[in-house]
This record gives C-alpha cells, sequence and structure tokens, in this order.
C-alpha cells in the first residue's frame, strides 16, 4: 500500500529546521521526501497545518509483561505518538526467571512490571524473547538483559559477593541474552539483590554485552548525595566491560542537592565525553520519579530474603529498628524520607482493594488520619500489610536540575513507566505530549525540532535501531502527524490519568495504526531484535 502525505510540516529527527514536503510511502518504506510528490495511485493524508515526525522512541519503560496481561495495552503508547519502546530496564526484567526463585522474582517486581500471572515464567530471556514475539504487539518493542534479575536467577537475593563460578554463570547469562537479540543490558545498582554487587563484579559481569555492541543502560546506586560517586561508579564499570554507556533518568534528588550536585555530575560525564567515550543520559519531563515502597528501607534493615524483611518489620523490635536507621545515618544510600519530607511521598499503587483510598495522598496526611505519631511506622505497617506491593511517587527534584539536563546535547526523553496498577506516575500517560508543550512550545528550554531529536534520532542511534528515528528514504516508515498545539498531556499528580489527546496519524511500518484520531489497528508493531 502507497500512501502520500501531503502539505506537511516535516521536522525530519535530525534536529534540522523543519521544512514544507511530502512524503511518500512504499512498502512499509519512505520512498521519497520532495514538494509536490506525484500520487502514484498512493492514498493521500492531508497534512495541512500539521506535522510530520518520526515515531517516538522511548527507551525506557516497564511494559515488559503488559502484552501477555493487558488487553487494551498499547493505546496509552500510541495515543502520545510512541510507536517503539524498549524494555527490560533497570535491571528488573522477568527473564531469567528459574523456578528456584520464579515466584520470589516476581512477587518483587510486581510493583514495576506488573503482575506475572501463574503459570507464565522464563527460564532464559531467549524464551522471553520467544514468548513475545509470538504475540501480535500494538508497537514495537526490543528487550534489554536486567543485570538484577540475572544476579537473583543465579543466587537469589543474597548479600554474599559472587564466586567466581556464579560471575561466570551470571555472564553467560547476558551473553545468552545478547545471543537472543537484545540490544544490550540494564543495572539496577539500588535495587535488591544488585545493591549487594561491587562496581568489578558488575563489569565482568555485563562484559558480553561489548562484544555484540550493546549498550548499558543503568539505574545508578544513589541518586541523592552520592550521585557524583554514582556516576563515576558507572563510568567505571563501563570503560572495565568495553560497554557503551548510558545513564537512565538522570537527576539529582533531595532537596539539600538541588542545583548543585546535578552540575557537577554533568562535569563528570563531559569529561568522559571528552576523553571519546560517548556516555549518553536520558531523563523524564517531570519533577517526580515513581519508585516502591522498599527502596524506603534501609540497606542495613534488609534482609537477604524479601520475606524475611517482611517478618522483621511485622514484629514491634524489627519496626523500631526500621524507625532508628531511617532517621539514623545511612553513608552512601538515598533517604527519600528524610531529603525530602513524607509529604512529598505519595502512594500511588497498592495490593489490596481496602487500602486504595491511599492512592494519590501523601504518606504524612495518610499516617495523620491513621493516628500514627511517625510516618516511618505507617510505612513500616503498610509495607507489611500489602506484601512490599506498595508503589510510589516521590517529588524529589527540582524543575531547574530539569531543565538543565533537558538542554543537554546528548539527552533522551524517556518516560520510566511504570506498569504495577494504581494510580501511576503520570508518565505513563503523557511524556512525550508533556515535553513538547511544556518544555518546547510553553518555556522554551529546547527548540521543537531538538525537541522531536530527543525522542527519535537521539535514541534510536543509542540502541541500534538502525531503520528507525529518521525521516528519510530507505528508513522504516514510523510517522506521527499532528497539530503542535493540539497534542497535549493530560495527567497529573491528582491522579487525573486521561490518555493524551491531539495525535491525527500513527504509521507503523507504513501502515495507519490511528487515522484521524481513531485507533485502527492494534496489531502493527513488532518485536525487534540487535541486528
Amino acid at each position: 500500500m502507497r500512501y502520500l502525505i501531503r502539505n506537511g510540516e516535516v521536522i525530519d529527527g535530525t534536529g534540522r529546521r523543519a521544512f514544507a514536503s511530502d512524503v511518500l510511502i512504499e512498502d512499509g518504506r519512505i520512498a521519497e521526501i520532495a514538494p509536490s510528490i506525484a500520487a502514484r495511485d498512493a492514498e493521500i493524508i492531508d497534512a495541512s497545518g500539521r506535522v510530520v515526525t518520526p515515531g517516538f522512541i522511548d527507551i525506557h519503560r516497564h511494559c515488559d509483561i503488559a502484552p501477555l496481561s493487558d488487553p487494551g495495552f498499547g493505546e496509552i503508547e500510541l495515543r502520545q505518538g510512541i510507536t517503539t519502546t524498549i524494555v527490560g530496564n533497570c535491571g528488573l526484567t522477568p527473564a531469567p526467571a528459574p523456578m528456584s526463585v520464579r515466584r520470589q522474582l516476581y512477587d518483587y517486581l510486581e510493583p514495576v512490571i506488573g503482575e506475572v500471572s501463574d503459570g507464565v515464567g522464563f527460564d532464559s530471556f531467549g524464551d522471553y524473547a520467544k514468548a513475545i514475539s509470538s504475540l501480535k504487539l500494538p508497537l514495537n518493542m526490543g528487550f534489554l538483559a536486567g543485570v538484577d534479575s540475572v544476579k537473583a536467577a543465579v543466587k537469589g537475593f543474597s548479600s554474599s559477593p559472587y564466586t567466581s563460578d556464579e560471575i561466570s554463570r551470571a555472564a553467560a547469562y547476558v551473553d545468552e541474552a545478547m545471543q537472543a537479540g537484545a540490544f544490550g543490558g540494564s543495572l539496577g545498582i539500588m535495587y535488591l539483590p544488585e545493591c549487594y554487587s561491587t562496581a568489578s563484579e558488575i563489569a565482568q559481569v555485563v562484559s558480553p554485552i561489548a562484544a555484540y555492541g550493546g549498550i548499558l543502560s543503568t539505574h545508578i546506586r544513589g541518586e541523592g548525595d552520592s550521585l557524583v560517586d554514582s556516576v563515576e561508579e558507572v563510568l567505571e564499570i563501563a570503560r572495565s566491560s568495553g560497554v557503551r554507556l548510558n545513564i537512565s533518568h538522570f537527576k539529582a534528588t533531595g532537596i539539600r542537592n538541588w542545583n548543585s550536585l546535578v552540575f557537577k555530575a554533568i562535569e563528570r560525564i563531559e569529561k568522559a565525553r571528552a576523553e571519546g567515550f560517548p556516555v549518553t543520559v536520558d531523563f523524564y519531563p517531570y519533577d517526580g520519579g515513581s519508585t516502591t515502597l522498599q527502596s524506603l528501607i534501609p540497606p542495613s534493615v534488609m534482609e537477604n530474603d524479601p520475606d524475611a524483611t517482611l517478618r522483621k518489620l511485622s514484629t514491634a523490635d524489627g519496626r523500631k529498628r526500621f524507625v532508628d536507621a531511617l532517621y539514623g545515618d545511612n553513608p552512601g544510600w538515598d533517604n527519600m524520607a528524610t531529603s525530602i519530607g513524607w509529604d512529598r511521598v505519595l502512594v500511588c499503587s497498592v495490593l489490596l482493594d481496602e487500602d486504595r483510598y491511599m492512592q494519590g495522598r501523601d504518606m504524612k496526611s495518610l499516617s495523620e488520619d491513621l493516628g500514627y505519631d511517625d510516618p516511618a511506622y505507617f510505612a513500616a505497617d503498610l509495607y507489611v500489610k500489602e506484601h512490599g506491593k506498595v508503589g510510589i511517587i516521590v517529588l524529589s527534584m527540582s524543575e531547574a536540575d530539569v531543565e538543565a539536563i533537558a538542554r543537554l546535547p546528548y539527552s533522551a526523553v524517556i518516560s520510566d513507566s511504570l506498569y504495577g496498577g494504581g494510580n501511576p506516575h503520570p508518565r505513563l500517560f503523557g511524556s512525550f505530549p508533556r515535553f513538547l508543550r511544556l518544555f518546547s512550545r510553553e518555556r522554551g528550554i529546547v527548540g521543537y525540532e531538538e525537541a522531536i531529536r530527543k525522542m527519535t534520532m537521539l535514541p534510536a542511534e543509542r540502541m541500534g535501531l538502525l531503520d528507525r528515528g529518521r525521516l528519510e528514504p530507505g528508513m522504516t516508515a514510523d510517522v506521527l502527524i499532528f497539530r503542535k498545539e493540539n497534542f497535549i498531556d493530560n495527567a497529573d499528580y491528582s491522579g487525573r490519568n486521561g490518555l493524551a489527546t491531539g495525535m491525527d496519524d500513527v504509521l507503523i511500518g507504513g501502515v495507519p495504526v490511528i487515522r484521524n484520531g481513531e485507533l485502527v489497528n492494534r496489531e502493527q508493531g513488532s518485536f525487534l531484535l540487535r541486528k
């Protein structure tokens, strides 16, 4: 099928200035871009008054399981122009999951990737790739090898160091993922059990990625007081292993760190770039992040087994130890409760129906309403009651810091969307239209063409998506058509979770999936493998 997009304002993804042109699509690819192209029996799409861009590429979502569990998966993404996403981020992946740790791992991952049904499981990354590639997908998906899950597969949630044999087994899992078509690997160094790993151990585990030319995307160890040291740590891991590096959801958390630490971290990154080491970062266009309640438990209180932590916190002594540790000295650990305050920690997802009323409310006011003298005791009780399956939003960042990161020429836009249900962070619904609306059109932080580049060509090049991210002849025809002023986000922290609006036409592989604002096709996506 041929489609001729006429009279549009083409923003080709490279950062170049927009230009008036027609775009001809044939056999799923861009065939020609030029003024006044002859129709050649093509179906005409009139783009007058609208922009024509490449499909947006979100290299950081946590929808690993959504194609298997959510019949409506895809509309949230397509409505904001996302035609390709990369899963397997923050080290937290549903593979590998041998039976010895499967249920424990999937319970641990639930607030991030959502519930994994009984009977669903993946012994290897290849098993996962086979399962997802067999589905009819609404958008394109690729994957990374999650090293946090790899460690759990090799040695459970133990805090003991890797043995040499365990490092070999972990590296073999990473190599298997690359052979199965992964675009690289991901780290979650602040999460169990990877938080116990040293930089040297991690470098050995991820070293197979370099042989395949893959990328390492990393949730660093600390994003608050230890931000600069944590950036230095992943730079050293990348240098030692030889992999290309991308720092995930780059930011500085904690009020006392605003408007200072992020610039020191940028200095370290730009020093590495000047030395020929092509480090990149990504970010989401919000001043709040989202994680799990478990991230508020000090390392000194965590047990090797998450169930053991639950048992500890269910006792009076364990609760007191948690509270004492939380308000004590925790070198090298980001203490979100004390660095931003309980009133900036919102409950966004819970497991039990009776606690649904908590979603969207802050921990301080909830604890007061429930008669607690200290929100820390409420946090411990909620963690136990919900079996650890609590998602939170942390209003932890300075808008000025986020704007500074947005201006970096090597920063890509992501959503970091969690799929754990409840009252999710608005970034799930609106990261990409919000960035264009707020950071480009309204605030002028970056020009519109540069904003599009951060969502198309830049992430495509970093991931090795060689035939996407730009509008030029020969490229796969993942194409968006919309009116700038109409394309807006409709979700916020209050729990207003409206879909993005204003995306008029979306084509994936040259086939319309949204036409005149109507979702018409949920089966045009592909499972992408590294080439």
